[in-house]
């Protein structure tokens, strides 16, 4: 079970999609809303849905034809960085330039008991799917990171997952690891969606697949797959770094870090569309246009 946001008589509706694309209005205005009602009256999310959509009939609309929203206006977006072997080998080509036999500082983080954690957005920077992502007028190469992203309630809990795509700046990032910031972050430089899979209807979010394909002109320029299982570090371990001493909103997102990386030498430019598919919740399409 999935739920999504829609543009509804040009109002955001909730909803929830089953896996054959059958579409169930919800009452909640939002996605945490819909997770606060449940804990209220002690049951699950999906059990929650479930019982909302039970004896309902679905709207009579094609799934393909919603105008689909962010599924969620996180408050605050974080992201992990290094948690793939496959990134820990771009950073370092990144940083040496092109060196692969040498050992970098990105080797410790992979390696070290405390993972890498960076604010990566806010709901203002933040698009979801159909919308534009924007390329860096200071930049010359960049790349989208297509991730599994966590949504968390205050407390740290997982209640969702999502596709997230980690705009990324590899030349900025690349020159000096304090750059990071601004590798990172920029208008409209970070999109989630399509949709939120409920945590209780994916037992294993170890075992899912990821692609991202890149269109440019029409042609597919790039195409890439990859498995959760290759991540090295545990999501509740992830999680738990990130709330220690901090404060966590309703509807925090945290991305995972990314295990495809497009070649060293493609880098995006207006136009893209960039396509990112994660099994179980669906794919995750915007393009690149500049910043001017």
């Amino acid at each position: 079970m999935r739920v999504i946001r829609f543009m509804k008589d040009g109002v955001p509706a909730l909803a929830a999609v089953t896996d054959e694309n059958k579409v169930y209005p919800l009452p909640d205005p939002d996605f945490m809303a819909l997770v606060r009602r449940a804990d209220r009256e002690g049951e699950g999310v999906s059990e929650a849905v479930n019982r909302n959509i039970a004896g309902a009939s679905p709207l009579n609309v094609e799934f393909a034809s919603l105008q689909l929203i962010v599924p969620i206006e996180a408050p605050e977006v974080w992201a992990a960085g290094v948690t793939y072997e496959r990134s820990k080998e771009a950073r370092n080509y990144e940083a040496t330039g092109g060196r692969m036999d040498a050992s970098t500082f990105y080797d410790k983080v992979y390696d070290a008991e405390r993972p890498e954690l960076f604010m990566k957005s806010t709901a203002a920077r933040t698009v979801g799917p159909g919308d534009n992502v924007c390329l860096r007028s200071d930049s010359s190469w960049q790349v989208p990171e297509p991730e599994l992203a966590l949504v968390l309630d205050s407390g740290g809990r997982i209640v969702g997952y999502t596709a997230g795509n980690d705009m990324s700046c590899r030349d900025i990032e690349g020159e000096n690891p304090l750059y990071l910031p601004q590798a990172k972050i920029w208008r409209q430089s970070c999109s989630i969606g399509p949709a939120i899979r409920l945590v209780e209807t994916l037992p294993d979010p170890y075992n899912l697949t990821l692609t991202c394909r890149i269109y440019r002109d029409g042609a597919k320029v790039v195409e890439e797959s990859a498995s959760t299982g290759q991540l090295k570090r545990r999501l509740d371990e992830l999680v738990g770094y990130l709330a220690k001493d901090n404060v966590l909103f309703d509807g925090t997102v945290l991305l995972t870090g990314t295990c495809i990386v497009p070649p060293n030498q493609f880098t995006l430019a207006a136009g893209d569309r960039i396509e990112i598919e994660i099994t179980g919740i669906g794919t995750l399409v915007n393009t690149a246009i500049a910043a001017s």
